[in-house]
């Protein structure tokens, strides 16, 4: 048995190592190193990725441990998660929320429906198609809709970006182009339910096929049928 103490509660001395005694870093590791270490997202969602962006703070995966706690303005947020379908009646306030986080500020797309316009890509007049066309998309999160761990993988891969960012080249790409939508070439086509479907004659009298097979009479020479009473 060892009768000494392993871990001895006492005053570290000072030594001759350099590296025992000074921690050399620089300002963009330590700046990097407190932004990815405090980002605090917007309570922001408009469908169903909102769910799974609300499960990825439950117990089961705690995404507080990342030090990411949700703020409910965005002039305390520094990263905006478009949790759901954006439409064009909402694009103007997208961006007013956007506009109003302080920089440095980073956003990530979650959701087909944000990335492309999802299932409302093809017949939807008011959906967004990417909502890169609005704000600037530093992550994308496939899916409809992405699990909490796609999320939380997103978190991982912005805070590996955040750490090889320099100070000096934030002001070197400033956003430019951005506009709200694309125009949609959609074909313009009548409307198949035009409200006088209970009025038509099909509808009063019986085909001529199950007239045949029934053995109701005719009524006329067009062809139409109607019950006897």
């Amino acid at each position: 048995m060892i009768n000494t103490i392993i871990n001895p509660a006492e005053r570290p001395e000072v030594t001759q190592n350099l590296s025992e005694n000074f921690i050399l870093t620089t300002v963009d590791d330590l700046y990097n190193w407190a932004k990815m270490s405090s980002l605090y997202p917007l309570m922001f969602g408009t469908a169903c990725c909102f769910m799974e962006f609300m499960a990825a703070y439950a117990s089961r995966f705690d995404m507080e441990r990342y030090g990411m706690i949700p703020r409910a303005t965005p002039r305390q947020a520094d990263l905006m998660i478009t949790a759901g379908t954006i439409t064009m009646k909402y694009a103007p306030n997208l961006v007013r929320l956007y506009e109003q986080m302080p920089e440095p500020k980073y956003v990530i797309a979650m959701g087909a429906c944000t990335i492309t316009g999802g299932m409302f890509s093809v017949d939807s007049p008011s959906a967004v198609r990417g909502v890169d066309k609005l704000i600037p998309v530093d992550v994308y999160i496939p899916g409809c809709p992405p699990r909490p761990e796609a999320v939380i993988d997103a978190i991982i891969k912005l805070r590996k970006k955040i750490a090889n960012e320099s100070i000096q080249e934030l002001q070197q790409a400033p956003q430019t182009h951005r506009y709200y939508s694309t125009t949609h070439r959609m074909k313009v086509v009548d409307p198949s339910l035009d409200g006088q479907y209970l009025r038509s004659s099909k509808r009063d009298v019986p085909p001529p096929e199950l007239t045949a097979a029934t053995g109701l009479p005719l009524v006329n020479n067009q062809e139409s049928t109607v019950i006897s009473r």
